[in-house]
């Protein structure tokens, strides 16, 4: 019987919102796949894990607190990659922060 020591390659990606007010119906797009929350508090942080199958862009969306709907397109991922992930939401846009091999 063979043993492996393999683990699956996922990307652990948190979601922070330094808007200054709640947020709503926060969804990230990731190739082949998206998660979210439906409310998102000022200062607060949603953890989700995920695996890349295929490649392609990354895209935030969130209505704000004052109903505004915004949408930012984030970075390229390819299947395999690995490591992890911060999407900041602010009053202007969002910015990514990975940390991928």
């Amino acid at each position: 019987m063979a043993v492996c020591g393999c683990a699956s390659k996922y990307v652990q990606a948190a979601v922070r919102n330094q808007t200054g007010g709640a947020v709503t119906l926060v969804e990230v797009d990731y190739p082949s796949a998206s998660f979210g929350k439906e409310t998102l508090i000022a200062g607060g942080e949603y953890d989700y894990r995920f695996k890349i199958l295929g490649s392609g862009p990354t895209k935030v969306l969130w209505t704000d607190a004052g109903r505004k709907q915004h949408e930012v397109t984030g970075p390229r991922l390819e299947e395999g990659q690995q490591g992890s992930m911060v999407v900041t939401l602010t009053q202007s846009g969002a910015s990514w922060d990975l940390q991928l091999r």
